[in-house]
């Protein structure tokens, strides 16, 4: 397993380098006074146990006002709570011995103009003594909706689902629009994706490979939205409307979100674990 291990951080790192280029060269790609964003990069520690990661977040570019890509590879033993949690969920043993390793890789896109879509993505394995699983997704959230741009956005996500499983994309997304519900709002928090957890096929390269898959399709699902949108003239109640729902997209993160939750219980860095906040939000 420890070869294993290895290698699904190398590529969530290499994953990370891809991405990041990536969103440095549609800066580039945007004329204007302003240098164009780059990213800065932190290292990371887990508060206890051991590991870390790097936490890359660009601020006040030209086409993104906030987005970080954060990569880590972390292990130690879960808290109480933690281990409780992922006991309900069927995980074996982890009450018993609640040690663990996890590593991933994170993203949350906030975007200057607000016809451009707010995105998230992670895909990440997780193992303990008693199993193994990957999990991941992404899902689009955009303040001003497009049909053209959600159905695209989905396209490319069930190309990649169907390529490993033929009900991957219909579970997947169910998945996505349960766990991505804000119950206090009774609404979704976008126009959805994809999501999953606890895969354990028991084919470990199978599930490596989708979770490479979700990665991969990330960049042909996004890019092309932001390239149809990011010159769309806006107004300031077209900022306003984006500001309201970032405070939709702050609530649902710090209530529901289960990597939050994970990261702020098992003692991993507070800034990288929040960084998927909005730089400005606003409630009516």
């Amino acid at each position: 397993m420890d070869d294993l291990k290895t290698r699904a951080s190398d590529w969530f790192h290499q994953l990370r380098d891809t991405i990041t280029a990536a969103f440095e060269a549609a800066e580039d790609s945007i004329p204007g006074d302003a240098p164009p964003g780059r990213f800065e990069v932190t290292p990371t520690r887990r508060a206890e146990g051991g590991g870390g990661g790097l936490m890359s977040v660009m601020r006040g570019g030209r086409l993104f006002e906030k987005v970080g890509v954060n990569v880590s590879t972390v292990h130690g033993t879960l808290s109480d709570g933690a281990a409780r949690s992922m006991a309900s969920r069927g995980v074996p043993g982890i009450e018993a011995d609640p040690r663990f390793w996890a590593s991933g890789v994170s993203l949350v896109a906030h975007m200057q103009n607000p016809h451009c879509p707010a995105v998230h993505m992670n895909t990440r394995m997780f193992w303990t003594p008693g199993a193994w699983w990957f999990g991941g997704g992404a899902d689009l959230n955009p303040c001003i909706e497009y049909d053209q741009d959600t159905a695209q956005f989905h396209d490319t996500l069930r190309a990649a689902c169907d390529a490993h499983g033929a009900d991957y994309y219909g579970r997947f997304k169910a998945w996505a629009d349960e766990y991505f519900y804000i119950p206090h709002r009774k609404r979704a928090r976008g126009v959805g994706g994809i999501f999953y957890d606890d895969l354990n096929t028991g084919d470990w390269e199978a599930d490596f490979a989708f979770t490479r898959e979700v990665g991969r399709s990330f960049l042909l699902a996004f890019l092309p939205l932001i390239d149809r949108r990011r010159d769309t003239p806006f107004t300031e109640g077209d900022r306003d409307t984006q500001l309201i729902h970032r405070g939709l997209y702050a609530e649902y993160n710090l209530v529901y979100d289960r990597g939050t939750k994970f990261g702020l219980e098992s003692g991993h860095d507070p800034a990288a674990v929040l960084m998927s906040l909005p730089p400005l939000a606003r409630w009516p």
